[in-house]
């Protein structure tokens, strides 16, 4: 049985040509970058040559960007650094309800130390309202911290207008742009904003590396003791094999990033075709117009969403959903939970298509195909 993957939101395969680059890494460059002989200096630039292109991706300088060990990290480096290191300002932040939990989780150990936390709620596109931001703010916020792209419904926030409304206010302004990075165009320039993080398994690099943007201007409070790494931001060896990786992915993804939209939107396309042309009843859900193109979220009423995974898999389909299955029962997600309240079926009748390079046209009308006798069993037994 062949397998179709659809779940390139979670994390993508390695690239070929990033594949070549790390197998030339592991063969000839070993020496700690932190080493003042051959070796090591030999490690150093291509420490130097990563950090330097990485950071042409997004306009930042050269010495604005820290490695880390991928997006939670990063995430956590800026959210507990912040607060920690401006806490004497203020004891407030703000954050929204549709957070990836390594955003949400940290906000939350925050708020049992006796920090203020307001998540914002989004309205049923998932979309954050600015005037409900502009009435949060307070005196005493320290930290705004919103995602650039939902991992579960796609929807792109309007970071650079939150930008310029925190333009004068003391807050930092971070923003989880791990499913952006991809599929948008990033100036941290232009979108104003003070920490920004990414990750490299999710445009074809190595899991286990990250790194988080820090405007020179903004302290944290280190969170990695040990010795004097990433100008003593992020203690640790720096993992030189995978931020090498790291940088081939982004070279490739500079070249490739407006083809790639363009075929994730065929994709999208293609498969909204091949639902219909199945006649089968499904919704997407959150804002149509406000997405990245290769993520979509579908709820198919009078389905079950566990069962339907499991279907789809038994099928040859990786996709996900966005509840979390444990012991036979389903937490329902807590982004749609917070773009539709707590009783409505989407919760737990939907799922997340996200497409890669890889997948084809043929692959979407393959899926529409097993999906639909799929939705007619499971509508039955409801």
């Amino acid at each position: 049985m062949s397998h179709i993957y659809l779940d390139h939101a979670a994390t993508t395969p390695l690239h070929e040509s990033v594949q070549e680059q790390m197998t030339s890494v592991m063969q000839n460059h070993f020496g700690n970058p932190s080493s003042i002989h051959f070796f090591g200096r030999d490690s150093r630039k291509l420490l130097d040559q990563a950090r330097t292109t990485i950071a042409k991706s997004i306009n930042a300088p050269f010495t604005s960007l820290i490695f880390t060990s991928g997006g939670t990290e990063a995430n956590n480096l800026a959210i507990f650094g912040s607060a920690y290191a401006n806490e004497q300002y203020g004891r407030h932040i703000i954050t929204t309800q549709i957070e990836h939990h390594a955003v949400l989780h940290p906000c939350e150990r925050l708020e049992s130390e006796g920090f203020d936390v307001t998540y914002l709620p989004v309205d049923e596109t998932g979309q954050v309202d600015l005037n409900q931001l502009k009435e949060a703010l307070r005196d005493d916020t320290i930290l705004v911290t919103i995602m650039s792209v939902n991992n579960e419904v796609g929807v792109i926030q309007p970071i650079q207008e939150i930008g310029e409304l925190l333009e004068e206010h003391q807050a930092v302004f971070h923003t989880d742009a791990v499913q952006a990075y991809g599929v948008q165009q990033i100036d941290v320039q232009e979108m104003k904003v003070d920490l920004l993080t990414a990750s490299s398994h999710k445009i074809y690099g190595p899991k286990g590396v990250g790194f988080l943007y820090k405007h020179e201007k903004h302290h944290l409070k280190q969170q990695v003791f040990g010795g004097e790494q990433e100008r003593k931001w992020r203690s640790g060896t720096e993992n030189t094999l995978a931020i090498a990786g790291f940088e081939q992915a982004v070279k490739v993804l500079m070249e490739e990033r407006e083809s790639r939209n363009t075929h994730y939107q065929a994709l999208f396309n293609e498969l909204i075709a091949q639902l219909e042309k199945q006649e089968m009843e499904f919704s997407i859900n959150g804002d149509l117009n406000n997405r990245v193109s290769n993520i979509v979220n579908i709820s198919f009423p009078k389905t079950e969403v566990e069962m339907f995974l499991t279907n789809l898999d038994l099928a040859g389909i990786a996709v996900s959903s966005g509840s979390a299955c444990t012991a036979g029962s389903i937490d329902p997600s807590h982004v749609l939970k917070a773009m539709y309240g707590e009783e409505d079926e989407r919760l737990y009748n939907s799922i997340r298509f996200s497409f890669g390079i890889h997948n084809t046209l043929d692959e979407m009308k393959q899926v529409a195909e097993k999906i639909q006798p799929i939705v007619e069993r499971l509508k039955s037994l409801s």
